[in-house]
């Protein structure tokens, strides 16, 4: 059986044949297109029917290359949404997780429900562009014509089978699940004015949603595909392309967002994890992410944005492993950084701000990107060790920014922490370790661990010697934050 990962992150999508063959895992890439939000009127967008077109356009190729039928699993990013009417029309374009929006709504939700309860019943970190917190400032006339909302992968899904469903470990994003009933939380609901039966069906990884309806689509000539629900989060199906099998271990999902975490069976919900904001995000099979999400490369991709198109991100690393570091202190995970109109001057302005020394040039800008990602990321992996009481000795980083050595080197030596970086694809790996168990490929999502680890060349990063604790003091102090804070 022909299996296809349809894997949409922020910036790109890509549709991958994955087979296993000897024992390894074979990826072939069918189709990639770019994505972007885009400024509508008064919001920032996603283009919903663009990516759809593209979901075909692939799987049209597909056809083309003598695939005639397949199973295909749909993951995106997580907690933006799509309305749709008793019909099953899209009321509006779907705003985006960086629009404006929701900048300073969670201090008037916290005036309807305190922080502590919500963090309680969830269990999930709080971050400006929840679905709670989306939902909270919707427009009540739509939400009163909402039959169904519907996450992106899901309405994705629906436009290929008709079907409605909610897979969870994205549903887990939107801040609505209670983490004891893992079912959506009345109370929640009822503050956004809302009732569950405006949400599908949970279901988890490895569901058969239905098979895509060709009628829908005649002008293509696709592939008869039985649709299936994957870890729909991207981060739940890079989780599960981690090729770790043994040990203490942590993840970086590095991409746009850096995803930092352990796999645990049980969440952790507790006044520490409150404070230092972690989140319990539910992955496959009923494990729990306890994760950190961190700024990622979008700094450094927002910055390329402004520059001339012939500098690519390689030259902007070589440049800045030129400078000597450490002459900036920068909390990127400060909201100003999340969708400013001007990254660049924007990162000068919080230096002049804190009266620290300005990056001028391109070099100096990029150097303070990448070591402050990697001061920030090997933080809050000592955070987490901490409060799950047990040691990380080795961090598995996969995604796009597993290529980037010089990151890489920076989170092993500030961390003081083995590194393997690898595979980049490793959010389609696990999507197709999901289609595999229900081929009867693979019998255990080990099993498949061990397959990707022997399938594809990773990295080894040994930390240099390095005082990280003093680093640490002295990115708290530059940055006036207190070690909670570092969030």
């Amino acid at each position: 059986m022909i299996h296809i990962a349809i894997d949409i992150g922020a910036s790109s999508g890509r549709l991958i044949e994955g087979t296993i063959d000897n024992g390894k895992i074979k990826l072939n890439e069918i189709h990639r297109f770019p994505n972007k939000f885009n400024q509508k009127g008064k919001y920032a967008c996603w283009d919903i029917h663009y990516l759809l077109k593209e979901i075909l356009t692939g799987l049209q190729i597909a056809k083309q290359k003598g695939i005639s039928s397949c199973t295909v699993g749909i993951d995106t990013w997580a907690v933006d949404y799509a309305l749709i009417d008793a019909d099953g029309n899209l009321l509006q374009d779907i705003i985006s997780y960086r629009d404006h929006r929701t900048d300073g709504i969670m201090e008037k939700v916290f005036n309807a429900i305190s922080k502590e309860d919500i963090y309680k019943k969830t269990g999930l970190q709080f971050l400006s562009f929840n679905t709670l917190f989306q939902l909270f400032v919707e427009d009540k006339t739509l939400l009163g014509k909402t039959d169904k909302i519907l996450l992106v992968p899901d309405y994705l899904n629906y436009c290929l089978t008709n079907k409605l469903t909610a897979e969870i470990t994205n549903a887990s994003t939107t801040q609505l699940l209670n983490i004891k009933t893992r079912n959506y939380d009345s109370e929640l609901l009822d503050l956004i004015g809302l009732h569950q039966n405006q949400f599908p069906e949970l279901i988890e990884p490895g569901t058969i949603i239905g098979p895509l309806l060709k009628d829908k689509f005649p002008s293509y000539n696709l592939p008869d595909c039985t649709v299936i629900a994957v870890g729909s989060h991207d981060t739940a199906s890079a989780v599960l392309g981690v090729p770790a099998t043994e040990g203490n271990w942590a993840y970086l999902s590095s991409g746009t967002w850096s995803l930092l975490g352990v796999e645990l069976e049980h969440p952790v919900v507790t006044n520490e994890s409150l404070e230092e904001n972690y989140t319990n995000e539910y992955g496959a099979f009923q494990t729990y992410r306890f994760l950190k999400n961190i700024m990622g490369l979008w700094v450094i991709q927002e910055v390329k944005r402004l520059l001339p198109n012939d500098l690519d991100f390689a030259e902007l690393v070589s440049e800045a492993q030129s400078v000597t570091p450490f002459k900036q202190f920068i909390n990127f995970n400060d909201d100003r950084f999340l969708n400013p109109i001007n990254m660049i001057e924007e990162i000068k302005e919080y230096c002049r701000e804190l009266n620290q020394p300005i990056p001028e040039t391109i070099p100096e800008i990029a150097a303070a990107i990448y070591h402050n990602l990697g001061i920030i990321t090997a933080f809050h992996i000592d955070h987490i060790e901490r409060i799950i009481g047990r040691p990380i000795e080795i961090v598995h980083i996969v995604g796009g920014g597993s290529n980037n050595a010089f990151l890489n080197q920076c989170i092993s030596t500030y961390s003081q922490r083995t590194v393997w970086a690898g595979p980049s694809e490793a959010t389609a790996i696990g999507n197709l370790l999901i289609q595999f168990l229900y081929s009867g490929s693979i019998s255990t999502i080990q099993e498949g661990r061990k397959i990707v680890q022997e399938s594809f060349s990773l990295s080894r990063f040994e930390p240099k010697p390095f005082n990280k604790d003093a680093l640490f003091e002295q990115f708290i102090e530059a940055t006036n934050l207190i070690r909670s804070d570092v969030s």
